[in-house]
């Protein structure tokens, strides 16, 4: 049987700049596990408008669906990061404003996976809404495209992004202005072909950031409110943390300028996630205590031999904001390990098909790692 299943980016995130797919070791990994089961995956990787409000990438999604996938075959949505949420709020019974012809899809859909997602909201957001933070966020994204598409590593960018998220995003003028610049010249790394593409991925972030607001705490306290489930869809999530490096981790930089760089840049991002406060924890709650059931915590349990704590992050989401419906993986990751972006070291691999690494965030993710994640998001797709 053949199932479609549409890939939605978020935070960072693009679906193809030039021959490159963001989604692609996900893509390729399911793919192999639909086979294996007798099943034909059909991939729809959606052009996303990167930091749009949730509405108009929920509105973009539904398009999509509607337009490319076939009668009476089933459908699956896998959103990472903000995408998690494009697919819970199409899914979702009580959303209004969508025209219902671009839902007639909607009776085909087996499930819906969310990767990371920041269903309660996370602190980062808040910080992206300021002025300067908007900066760096245009910037972290073209270090994003730059890193996975072309393989570069911008020291100059990271130098300038490093220095401001130590100082919680402030920065006299001239340090504004060498930003501005240390992004131009990422844009100037790409070739002809793909970089028009990268332009309107970057001109669509700095134009429209409603999602930097929605995503704030504050905010998705009340989208969770209004959300709901659809009756008969498999609601699954996948839920990562990396712990602040340690003394080797740092010891492992030396003599490699860019990791150590990359590593310090991950730490900025990630005391800056742990930012959480008691008024909207960036949790589900069961009276004032964090949980999100008896089932999921004892994944979590197993999964890192402790209860995770609001602080816990993946440098770019609380942990115990990524959960909800069944939790079928948890493990030690950053934000982009669990999609494939982790530094790969097989040997016996072509190096085309190795996994780029974005940051340098200390969680030794390897492929053993991402293979179980697999592993567990097929089977529930197919359950």
């Amino acid at each position: 049987m053949r199932h479609h299943v549409y890939f939605s980016p978020g935070m960072f995130g693009f679906g193809r700049l030039g021959s490159y797919n963001y989604f692609a070791h996900v893509e390729r990994e399911l793919t192999a596990r639909f086979e294996a089961a007798g099943h034909t995956l059909i991939a729809h990787v959606l052009d996303e408008l990167p930091t749009a409000s949730i509405r108009r990438r929920c509105l973009r999604l539904a398009e999509v669906v509607s337009r490319t996938a076939e009668a009476r075959e089933p459908i699956h949505l896998l959103g990472h990061s903000t995408g998690g949420l494009d697919a819970r709020l199409v899914s979702s019974p009580a959303t209004r404003g969508i025209p219902p012809e671009t839902l007639a899809w909607l009776p085909r859909l087996r499930s819906v996976t969310t990767m990371n997602t920041p269903h309660h909201g996370t602190p980062l957001a808040s910080f992206f809404t300021t002025s300067n933070g908007q900066r760096i966020l245009a910037a972290l994204s073209m270090f994003t495209v730059a890193g996975l598409t072309l393989g570069a590593q911008p020291l100059r960018a990271t130098s300038v992004i490093l220095g401001m998220l130590r100082h919680g995003g402030s920065a006299i003028p001239f340090k504004l202005r060498m930003l501005d610049r240390s992004v131009e010249s990422m844009v100037g790394m790409c070739d002809d072909a793909s970089s028009p593409a990268v332009r309107t991925f970057l001109t669509a972030i700095e134009q429209d950031q409603g999602a930097m607001m929605q995503l704030a705490p504050e905010s998705m306290d009340l989208m969770v409110a209004g959300f709901a489930d659809r009756p008969g869809v498999h609601y699954q999530a996948t839920a990562s943390m990396s712990p602040l490096p340690g003394p080797r981790r740092w010891m492992d930089t030396i003599g490699h300028p860019w990791r150590a760089m990359s590593l310090s840049m991950f730490f900025g991002l990630h005391h800056l996630t742990a930012n959480t406060t008691e008024r909207y924890p960036c949790a589900a709650l069961d009276g004032t205590t964090p949980s999100a059931g008896a089932a999921c915590e004892a994944t979590l349990a197993r999964a890192f031999g402790r209860v995770p704590t609001l602080e816990d992050n993946d440098g770019v989401v609380p942990l115990r904001s990524q959960l909800w419906g069944t939790l079928v993986w948890a493990g030690l990751g950053d934000h982009l390990d669990v999609l494939g972006h982790y530094r790969d070291d097989r040997e016996d691999v072509p190096a085309e098909l190795r996994h780029r690494d974005w940051l340098t965030s200390g969680a030794a993710f390897s492929y053993a790692t991402f293979t179980s994640l697999m592993d567990a998001i097929a089977t529930g797709m197919l359950r």
